[in-house]
């Protein structure tokens, strides 16, 4: 990525391990951005399988998470682009939601999306 680095408090071999256990503990798909060769942003779903019913076709929903785009990348359509593929993905796979939590400076992003407040969730945070 153009030769940015960030600081890893565990230090770069044990964050390798930790996040290859994450990469593969997990059923994610992955989008990414690329400009010229370079990665300039990306995102994630998470994919959750509801349990089966009787009488009913299996369902699944997404949780849309990590979403990131350069600073100087930023407000030509990237992030948008990024967030429509993975809602095509999302309906190819039938799932019956997208979810995501988003911060305050994102709202607005997901809002012109589409996306709106959801009330019918509970949370409990530790």
């Amino acid at each position: 990525m153009g030769g940015r680095t960030g600081s890893c408090p565990q230090g770069r071999s044990n964050f390798d391990a930790i996040f290859r256990e994450w990469m593969e503990a997990s059923p994610r798909k992955f989008f990414v951005a690329e400009d010229g060769g370079e990665l300039v942003g990306m995102l994630n779903l998470m994919i959750f399988e509801r349990m089966p019913k009787p009488g009913t076709e299996s369902s699944r929903w997404v949780y849309l998470g990590n979403a990131y785009v350069l600073p100087e990348f930023r407000n030509a359509g990237i992030g948008g682009r990024l967030v429509d593929a993975s809602i095509q993905f999302s309906q190819s796979i039938k799932a019956v939601r997208m979810v995501l939590s988003p911060s305050v400076g994102s709202r607005n992003f997901y809002a012109r999306l589409g996306f709106e407040p959801a009330g019918e969730l509970n949370i409990l945070r530790f």
